[in-house]
């Protein structure tokens, strides 16, 4: 018959269940920090370069070069370098953006309150701040251009700001600009 052979199980060490203990909670803890950094951020201004002119006031105009992306696919759905002015040198390069509530999604809007003129940006903007759960349609197509619930990153910068008054001096002088044709070129001789 076989024999068994009996092995005294040895006294826990001092200490050693709250060293287990503690490395559970740790283990815990890391997991939570995990869990936390996979989840969506909430509305962010990273800066890419420091401005060091003046930030937009509301009331003023802002003029913007931006890039849009989708923040889960880094897909883009907008840009400035689509928007050109018909006569160059009367306004300043970017998009006009009022710096008022409701002129703009809310995130872009705290964006343009929060930046300085020269400085470029990295703007993470939740869904709740953007567009909602809604669709965003193209008016004419009727395509999808921004699916509800997207989070988007916009690439900003700042160009230049104005009043509200000398933007509105400065559309005229574009408009009469567009309204007297380009300039006449003489005919070779």
């Amino acid at each position: 018959m076989a024999e068994v052979t009996r092995v005294p199980l040895q006294p826990i060490a001092k200490g050693s269940l709250t060293k287990l203990w503690l490395g559970v909670i740790i283990a815990v803890l890391i997991g939570a920090g995990i869990a936390w950094a996979a989840a969506p951020k909430g509305f962010s201004i990273d800066t890419i370069v420091a401005g060091d002119g003046a930030t937009p006031q509301v009331g003023e105009i802002a003029f913007v070069k931006y890039t849009g992306r989708f923040a889960d696919s880094g897909e883009q759905f907008d840009s400035s370098n689509d928007f050109r002015w018909p006569v160059p040198g009367i306004m300043p390069e970017g998009a006009p953006f009022p710096v008022e509530e409701g002129a703009t999604v809310p995130g872009f809007y705290e964006a343009l309150k929060s930046i300085k003129v020269g400085g470029k940006y990295e703007v993470y903007i939740p869904a709740d701040m953007a567009y909602g759960d809604e669709d965003r349609l193209n008016p004419q197509t009727g395509e999808v251009t921004i699916p509800g619930g997207s989070d988007l990153i916009f690439e900003m910068e700042l160009v230049e700001t104005m009043t509200e008054e000398e933007a509105q001096r400065r559309f005229t002088l574009l408009e009469q600009a567009m309204q007297a044709g380009p300039p006449a070129i003489p005919a070779p001789e």
